[in-house]
């Protein structure tokens, strides 16, 4: 820039000593830097400009999506207050959860994960009213035993003689001790296939069971009439007359499957079938304890 202005001056007054003619280059030189710098300054300060509205745009949508989140929980939380749920346990499950994924080691974190996975995928099932489980749960059976409130009626498919004596149906049956503590009405009705099944064994089972005040009757199903004999026998618990806890497993009895139903067609299925069943029950010691 400095020669071209240098040949302008040349251009202008040939009669200009060198020295006036190297003065006059030399402003008109810095003139032409000075604009080039405020025209790359301009363009920089334009980029920066841009640079800025687009970082506000971003923060801004940032901002708006975290007051959505916000807004988003406190409504759930506001859900939970009006169901009547505690949201000190809500709060202290997430919590946990964090903690446990921030400093727990690699197992811990994943077994956190797939717990968390399986209690969301059960309160998801819920809502439509239905909820599976592979294999047999017994903490839906304790816990559900636990929020009873009126009543407990179970029908149990086959009777397994082993199975009263052990740690689990001891717990079992004291879940229901506690129940019928707080007025809830317990009965059960066992179905054997014919007369000669019902043993002394089976008779000290409903003795005990009547101790603990649960109602027990005694259904052979060789002696139901032919209406009766077609219904659903497999191992079922009605809670309250509103849940419907099944167990039912494949034809070589293997591979149970639980099953929580609130469904109101399935529930009268079920609760018509456990009264026809108590009806045509007998007693087999509980009632004379």
């Amino acid at each position: 820039m400095a020669a071209g202005a240098y040949v302008i001056t040349n251009l202008i007054d040939q009669s200009q000593n060198e020295l006036w003619q190297l003065v006059v280059s030399i402003v008109i030189g810095g003139a032409a830097l000075i604009v080039q710098y405020m025209i790359d300054f301009e363009r920089r300060l334009a980029s920066v400009e841009s640079a800025l509205v687009t970082h506000h745009r971003d923060m801004k949508n940032l901002v708006s999506e975290k007051f959505m989140q916000v807004g988003e929980v406190t409504g759930i939380f506001g859900k939970l207050d009006r169901a009547g749920l505690d949201t000190e346990d809500v709060k202290l499950l997430l919590q946990s959860a964090t903690e446990v994924q921030s400093q727990g080691p690699d197992i811990v974190k994943a077994f956190a994960r797939a717990e968390l996975a399986k209690l969301a995928s059960t309160m998801v099932n819920l809502t439509g009213g239905t909820s599976e489980w592979p294999g047999e749960n017994n903490d839906w059976l304790f816990g559900l035993t636990g929020c009873a409130e009126r009543s407990v009626d179970a029908i149990s498919s086959s009777v397994d003689l082993t199975f009263w004596a052990t740690e689990p149906a001891r717990r079992y049956l004291d879940a229901q001790s506690e129940a019928i503590g707080r007025g809830v009405i317990v009965r059960r009705v066992f179905i054997v296939e014919t007369a000669a099944d019902v043993n002394s064994d089976l008779e000290e089972i409903c003795r005990s069971q009547g101790r603990r005040r649960i109602e027990t009757r005694v259904v052979v199903r060789s002696e139901l009439s032919h209406d009766l004999k077609g219904g659903p026998i497999n191992d079922c618990v009605i809670f309250d007359g509103q849940l419907c806890f099944e167990l039912t497993a494949d034809r070589t009895q293997g591979n149970p499957t639980t099953t929580l139903n609130a469904r109101l067609p399935r529930l009268t299925e079920r609760r018509k079938r456990f009264n026809e069943l108590w009806d045509a029950g007998r007693d087999a010691g509980s009632r004379s304890l």
